[in-house]
């Protein structure tokens, strides 16, 4: 067994603090909403409440499942997440496998029209035009067509295939008479579920949290994703509906709309953290052997 120098504990000392405070500067904050969306709301608006619930209270999410345009939102960002996730994996690993193939014809200059994209765009009104051009404005596509593939994830992607699995795999299989669908289908595909679990978590986390492409091209409040629907809520205090404005006072409407404010950022996140957990020991493996550039 190693005996540790004084100046070995000194510095895991270090790095046990500094590990300690950013777990708490990360922790607080999601401990305290979601603390705040279950407690009274007169004591988290008077500051009696910093960290621990006081005085349970679940009215706010009550009116949050009662509200049509909150239920609405959410379904619809399931739709979006789902479909959209389908079609990013789709198209990432069609475009990954041929570029990680060494007998794939003008695969480098393929790659580098790729990368070119990353560094040179149209810019927000000749997309806008092109989009209004394609006739997908205020449709469902339009959450999903613009954003269908990410050349970062495909070089991810495409190093793992190039990483991963031996190149004499899929020679193998070529003598046995395999197509590239099957090698893909048969041996890369089941040996890549490291780099899909990855993918699919950076794809569905991306549209969970889509937002800007929603308030540039989305006009049917039927349509918007939950994100849209926090904005209003969140900025421009549009919880009238949900709070009998007439009837209760004005101090009461406050501490229920900032109770509902709590509530709603909480349920917005509750799917990416059930996700999360499912996928995270592919994360660490997928992330690290891709990440490799070749």
């Amino acid at each position: 067994m190693l005996l540790e120098s004084r100046g070995d504990r000194v510095f895991n000392a270090l790095i046990y603090l500094i590990l300690g405070l950013v777990t708490i500067i990360v922790l607080y904050p999601l401990v305290f909403v979601f603390s705040a969306s279950i407690s009274d709301p007169q004591t988290v608006l008077r500051g009696e409440m910093l960290l621990w619930p006081k005085g349970i209270n679940l009215n706010s999410y009550a009116k949050i499942f009662q509200n049509k345009d909150i239920l609405s939102g959410f379904s619809n960002t399931l739709l979006y997440t789902s479909v959209g996730t389908l079609i990013n994996l789709g198209m990432t690993i069609i475009a990954a496998y041929p570029l990680s193939r060494k007998d794939f014809v003008g695969r480098n200059w393929f790659m580098g029209l790729f990368v070119f994209t990353m560094f040179f765009g149209g810019g927000l009104i000749p997309t806008y035009l092109l989009i209004k051009d394609l006739g997908m404005l205020n449709s469902f596509w339009v959450m999903i067509i613009p954003n269908a593939v990410s050349i970062w994830n495909i070089i991810i992607m495409r190093t793992f295939f190039q990483q991963s699995i031996p190149y004499e795999l899929q020679e193998a299989a070529t003598i046995d008479g395999c197509s590239n669908i099957q090698i893909l289908n048969r041996i890369i595909l089941p040996l890549s579920m490291p780099i899909i679990a990855v993918m699919i978590l950076f794809y569905a986390v991306g549209h969970w949290n889509a937002f800007f492409n929603a308030l540039l091209y989305l006009s049917d409040k039927d349509k918007f994703p939950l994100q849209l629907i926090l904005r209003e809520i969140l900025i421009q205090g549009q919880t009238s509906d949900m709070v009998k404005m007439s009837t209760e006072s004005a101090i009461k409407q406050q501490r229920e709309v900032e109770g509902i404010k709590y509530a709603v950022l909480v349920v917005a996140n509750i799917p990416v953290l059930i996700l999360y957990p499912f996928l995270q020991r592919y994360f660490v493996k997928g992330v690290m052997i891709g990440a490799i550039k070749g």
